[in-house]
């Protein structure tokens, strides 16, 4: 996380950029040149939608970040990955539904701006179709030429893309939202660390279904999200072990009172 710049500050939030953001616009420019007709034209376009794309996941960030702020509790910063944001929260709230508000409040904000942009999707279609109106092959025809500039593709790719990363932060493993939103709940009835270690096992099982589903398909990104779950969710696990561990020992018995001065300044 240190090799970020930082881009802009709202509501005291940095958001920050990691270097390897670039592999994401990189990757959108390659994808897109590739897709048919000019190969620079695409290339821009292609950068134009990952950008957008990343203010969408901005705007996820935020809903987590501003309802934790709501519940008095800090968030420094707001880092863009290749493969999203995370939202550094400086604690985690003590009431399991104050957890589950913060981490619902993402998904939320992706299907409100999916519902915003149906609307604009529709008028732009029926523009381009001459105010003949429109039917359900319009928008067929527009995911199967997602690939190709103009404004009703771009229009349905985001609102498909902010559907997909709403439905998917819901699936039940950490870290994303799902895993989160699955311990908050089982933490109502249960002490807080057993809540932890059933969502982690659920978590854990995803993670091995992605991995499946990504050897017999070949899709190397969703192998990459099996171990982005599995090491996030023992990342996790071990962090709340240690909070529970460590949560009525007063700071003074963690500290030798004999202890010799090998330096002084």
């Amino acid at each position: 996380m240190g090799a970020s710049l930082t881009l802009f500050r709202v509501s005291g939030i940095e958001v920050r950029v990691h270097w390897s953001f670039l592999l994401i616009i990189v990757y959108g420019a390659v994808v897109f040149g590739a897709g048919g007709g000019a190969l620079l034209t695409g290339a821009l376009y292609g950068v134009f939608v990952i950008l957008l794309l990343f203010v969408c996941v901005t705007l996820h960030e935020f809903g987590h970040a501003l309802v934790a702020q709501h519940f008095n509790i800090n968030v420094p910063s707001i880092t863009l990955l290749p493969i999203g944001g995370v939202a550094s929260l400086e604690r985690m709230p003590d009431k399991p539904i104050d957890e589950l508000w913060i981490t619902i409040a993402g998904p939320l904000v992706n299907f409100a701006i999916a519902l915003l942009l149906i609307p604009m999707a529709i008028g732009a279609a029926t523009a381009a179709d001459g105010g003949n109106g429109i039917t359900l092959d319009t928008f067929r025809n527009a995911t199967r030429t997602i690939q190709t500039p103009g404004l009703v593709n771009l229009l349905v790719y985001l609102i498909a893309i902010n559907l997909l990363l709403g439905l998917f932060n819901l699936l039940p493993a950490f870290p994303m939202d799902g895993g989160r939103i699955l311990r908050s709940i089982l933490a109502m009835g249960m002490p807080y660390l057993r809540a932890t270690r059933i969502a982690v096992f659920i978590g854990r099982l995803m993670a091995i279904l992605f991995a499946v589903w990504g050897i017999f398909s070949g899709d190397l990104f969703m192998l990459l999200i099996a171990f982005f779950v599995y090491v996030g969710s023992r990342g996790e696990l071990e962090s709340v072990r240690s909070r529970s561990a460590l949560r009525d020992i007063p700071a003074s018995e963690g500290l030798t009172p004999n202890a010799v001065n090998l330096y002084t300044s």
